[in-house]
């Protein structure tokens, strides 16, 4: 699966970063919470938004990542995980992502 926006995978400063995925009911605009690495392969969670630009259900998709390092303009691609224990492991690093995220804010 690819990716399918304007925008390159890169923070905007003081603007929310969201690319959007071309899904068989449509697309779906999603705002990129972090890209985590986990054994080695890179992962990037994305929180699905609705027409207003809100999530009201907190869910958040993870997905493999990868850009191509010889052309960094070329749209990174996009893969389903499908075995469980990498979705367990993407999973678990996302949890110690938020809270670390939780403790920086508290600091």
């Amino acid at each position: 699966m690819k990716k399918n926006t304007n925008e390159p995978i890169e923070e905007i400063e003081g603007e929310e970063m969201t690319v959007t995925l071309d899904l068989e009911d449509g697309p779906t605009e999603c705002a990129v919470i972090t890209i985590l690495t986990v054994n080695e392969k890179d992962y990037i969670v994305l929180m699905p938004l609705d027409e207003n630009g809100e999530n009201e259900d907190g869910n958040v998709w993870f997905y493999g990542y990868s850009e191509n390092p010889l052309d960094p303009n070329e749209e990174p691609e996009l893969r389903y995980i499908e075995d469980d224990a990498e979705f367990e492991a993407v999973e678990e690093a996302f949890d110690e992502y938020l809270d670390s995220v939780e403790f920086d804010e508290l600091m």
